[in-house]
C-alpha cells in the first residue's frame, strides 16, 4: 500500500520560513518523480514544485528563489524548505508521486496547513 503523509505545516509571520517534509512508503521514490502542491479554497491545486528521479527540480515562478524541493537523507523523504513566506502562500500543502516517464501525478498525501500571517 502506497503512503505518502505529510508534515512540518505551521503558522509563521511573514517572512518567516517552515520546512516541509513528505514520507512515502510502497514506492521506490528513486523511480517516482516527487512534487510538492498547493490549494486554497475556491482554486484549483497548483504545482508549487518538482523533483525528478535524477533530481532535476522545477519550481512554479512564484516561488522560485524561496523554496527549495529536495530528497532527504532517508531515500523515502522528499523536503520543501521555503523561506521568505508571504500570506499568498497560504494553503494546503500537499506531497505527490508520479511514476517516471508518466505525466499523471498517481498518489497523495493528504496535506498539510500552511498559514503565513501578515
Amino acid at each position: 500500500q502506497v503512503q505518502l503523509v505529510e508534515s512540518g505545516g505551521d503558522l509563521v509571520q511573514f517572512g518567516g520560513d517552515l520546512r516541509l517534509s513528505c514520507i512515502t512508503s510502497g514506492i521506490g521514490t528513486s523511480f517516482y518523480a516527487m512534487g510538492w502542491y498547493r490549494q486554497t479554497p475556491g482554486k484549483q491545486r497548483e504545482l508549487v514544485a518538482s523533483i525528478s528521479g535524477r533530481q532535476s527540480t522545477e519550481y512554479a515562478d512564484f516561488v522560485k528563489g524561496r523554496f527549495t524541493i529536495s530528497r532527504g537523507n532517508a531515500k523515502n523523504t522528499i523536503n520543501l524548505e521555503m523561506n521568505n513566506l508571504h500570506p499568498e502562500d497560504t494553503a494546503v500543502y500537499y506531497c505527490a508521486a508520479k511514476a517516471e516517464p508518466f505525466d499523471t501525478w498517481k498518489y497523495w498525501g493528504q496535506g498539510t496547513q500552511v498559514t503565513v500571517a501578515s
